[in-house]
């Protein structure tokens, strides 16, 4: 079946309407476009998910590996790929997990982690196996036009489909534009890739295969977009209530189906909950302060509440910063008090650890204001949006921003006396003295930490009794995990990501091998190197995603600009190999640790303290260097395999294997995921066939 030149004939079985090179294009755009949605959407509707994106992102790249296992080996169009996403869309929606409120002794939620819904142990392995099954169809066909085209072509076109595709969904997200339109879209890349050229048979077929599982798609997300009081931020499934206590109008806020926070007028909030006063009864003891309160920094704005309670408490002006427009824009709309229209405001749809980088100004009050994202960074296993807010550096830049006789305050449902104790002994470090402690919510462990930038800039009620033996060490910018106790990966992510991976060794001996157990694992093995570096890839992705969220936000922008500027380093890689005659491999491996060793020598600190333009030039070369350099390495490899498909899918299952590796980080912090990289690829070059060593001359 292949030719001479690598390029293979197509069976008639799976012609399309569409050439090669287009079908390939479309078909990795959806390809990336439904893993970003499932993502998205899956999150939003199953709240483990919201903390472990990653189990989503992990069977996708199952899927595609996958996928392209079966490429050469398999006949029939992929018709399973669209009923999969019915048959999940359908099951999410019949049986959504939410919460209400609870304890757990793992993982720290605001909120709560007593579920609603299926169990845990029934609805991860559901969702993960369907996320495989939905992104093998898109991987299957562009496996087949691999075979096609000449390798480093493929590749080439399969970048570009993918910029798309993130381009395509980073465009709805901008727009807030509800799960119906991802489905639309789906739907058709499905029906054009799918339907084949004209035969009334195979058309029939296909409409009826393709045609009726996307209708019912669509319609349950339609019905799912036009739910009262439902809109869709870049973060979260928002659904607001109204509702009306002795005569106070109250707006009740949901986030992915966990009760987030309520739009309140400023006054009921404070005789509800006297703890929101606190802030400023503790920073009264400052004796040029007088009655009022100058400039006020409110991070965590949401809705408004906090903002219409600094009003109250006589703020001059204030900085309102919140992460999700969504819910700024719900404060704007719904708020009783509307303090978003109060002259005096100033809002900022920012993270608040970069809005502190860039801003110049000093605060009589800096107020972390409930903070909780309820949801992770996509593509970090570990890093929640607010993780970089808490850090001993994050105090330490706060601090920096008082102006004299300022204060710090945060206040939150912590739940534990240990995280309460965190903070505070993070702000005793920091500011050189005890802080304020107010505790004040019972079992649900609400709490007030205030310290101000002197000892006399603050007044506590009582002295805080200090840490106990046990309490945790400050986080740190290298290991922003506030939540975690202790470095340890917990037993729950250990048992989660074996049962992953026992499932995928399975799964590709079976269905990879088409039949024949053992097979893919014979195919993949001389390209075991290959393996190792998409490994390694995956785990340098993470590292620039935690490193771009901690310099520049951990906002969905930054995070889009991220995952896009990674494809551009790797097309970059595959059009330097295409057009130029690149070093030998030994070279580019040692661009790679040359690469690695500078990232990990630079660090984070100094690039905060550089300009915005600066930070940002020196950031890129630093993150895309060793992606680059170990693309270069890849290309050269793939482009003189023997069996490409195979080649590739090896690459994407050990992707999948560095999502796993991600965990490390609780371990090691983020720079000690660039010490596992580069075991990774020393372990690569020392696999390398011999003669891929051997300089060759450029690809045509």
């Amino acid at each position: 079946m292949v030719a001479s030149a690598g390029v293979a004939t197509v069976p008639s079985a799976v012609r399309s309407v569409l050439g090669v090179r287009p079908r390939l294009v479309l078909a990795s755009s959806l390809m990336l476009f439904v893993e970003l949605a499932l993502i998205r959407w899956t999150g939003s509707n199953v709240v483990h998910l919201s903390y472990f994106s990653n189990f989503v992102l992990l069977g996708s790249f199952l899927g595609i590996g996958l996928g392209f296992l079966r490429a050469e080996r398999v006949r029939y169009r992929p018709f399973y790929s669209p009923i999969a996403l019915a048959a999940l869309v359908l099951f999410v929606l019949a049986f959504p997990v939410t919460v209400d409120r609870g304890q757990d002794d793992t993982v720290i939620y605001f909120t709560s982690l007593t579920t609603t819904g299926p169990p845990t142990w029934l609805v991860l392995p559901i969702v993960f196996l369907a996320a495989a099954v939905v992104t093998a169809g898109p991987a299957e066909l562009v496996g087949r036009c691999f075979t096609e085209l000449p390798r480093l072509t493929a590749y080439r076109f399969d970048l570009i489909g993918s910029l798309i595709g993130i381009s395509a969904f980073t465009g709805l997200s901008f727009l807030g534009a509800p799960p119906v339109w991802w489905g639309v879209i789906v739907a058709v890349a499905f029906a054009v890739l799918l339907v084949p050229a004209p035969d009334r048979t195979a058309v029939l077929v296909a409409v009826v295969l393709v045609g009726v599982p996307s209708a019912l798609v669509v319609a349950a997300l339609w019905s799912e977009s036009e739910t009262p009081g439902a809109r869709w931020s870049p973060y979260y499934k928002i659904q607001t209530g109204f509702r009306d206590v002795n005569g106070v109008p109250i707006v009740d806020i949901a986030a992915n189906g966990v009760p987030h926070q309520q739009a309140i007028p400023a006054e009921a909030r404070v005789a509800f909950e006297p703890q929101y006063g606190l802030p400023y009864e503790r920073s009264r003891g400052v004796p040029t302060q007088g009655a009022d309160l100058g400039n006020v920094l409110v991070i965590g704005a949401g809705s408004g509440t906090d903002v219409a309670i600094a009003l109250r408490n006589g703020a001059q002006h204030v900085d309102a910063v919140e992460i999700d427009p969504g819910l700024l824009q719900i404060g704007r709309e719904q708020h009783p008090d509307r303090p978003y229209d109060d002259p005096r405001v100033d809002l900022h749809v920012d993270d608040g650890r970069a809005f502190l980088s860039r801003t110049d100004a000093h605060y009589d009050l800096i107020l972390f204001a409930l903070p909780d994202s309820l949801t992770l960074v996509q593509g970090a296993s570990s890093l929640r949006l607010e993780s970089y807010l808490f850090t001993e550096e994050a105090f330490a830049s706060a601090r920096e921003h008082l102006a004299p006789g300022g204060v710090l305050s945060m206040y939150n449902y912590y739940r534990e006396g240990w995280l309460i104790d965190r903070l505070a002994l993070t702000a005793q470090t920091v500011f050189g003295h005890a802080p304020c402690v107010d505790v004040v919510g019972g079992e649900l462990g609400q709490a007030v930490v205030t310290v101000g930038l002197t000892p006399v800039d603050q007044s506590c009620a009582a002295a805080w009794g200090g840490p106990s033996a046990d309490t945790p060490a400050p986080a740190t910018d290298q290991r922003p995990f506030l939540y975690l106790f202790g470095a340890t990966i917990p037993a729950l992510y250990l048992v989660t990501i074996g049962l992953i991976l026992l499932v995928s060794v399975v799964a590709v001996a079976l269905v990879g091998g088409a039949g024949n157990i053992g097979g893919s694992y014979r195919r993949m093995r001389p390209y075991t190197d290959l393996f190792l570096l998409g490994a390694g890839f995956l785990l340098l992705q993470t590292k620039s995603i935690a490193g771009f969220a901690l310099l520049f936000g951990t906002t969905w922008v930054v995070n889009a600009i991220v995952f896009a500027g990674v494809l551009l380093a790797v097309l970059a890689a595959v059009e330097v190999t295409r057009r130029f005659r690149t070093p030998p491999l030994p070279v580019m491996y040692g661009v790679v640790f040359a690469g690695l060793l500078l990232s990990w020598l630079v660090p984070e600190a100094w690039l905060l303290a550089m300009p915005v333009p600066l930070r940002a030039v020196t950031a890129v070369v630093l993150a895309f260097l060793p992606i680059f350099a170990a693309n270069v390495v890849f290309a050269k490899r793939f482009t003189e395999t023997a069996d490409g498909t195979a080649a590739f899918g090896a690459n994407l299952l050990g992707a999948m294997v560095g999502g796993c590796l991600e965990y490390l980080a609780l371990l090691v912090g983020f720079p000690g995921l660039l010490i596992v990289a580069a075991l990774l690829y020393a372990g690569a070059f020392a696999l390398a066939p011999r003669a891929a060593m051997v300089p060759s001359p450029a690809p045509q």
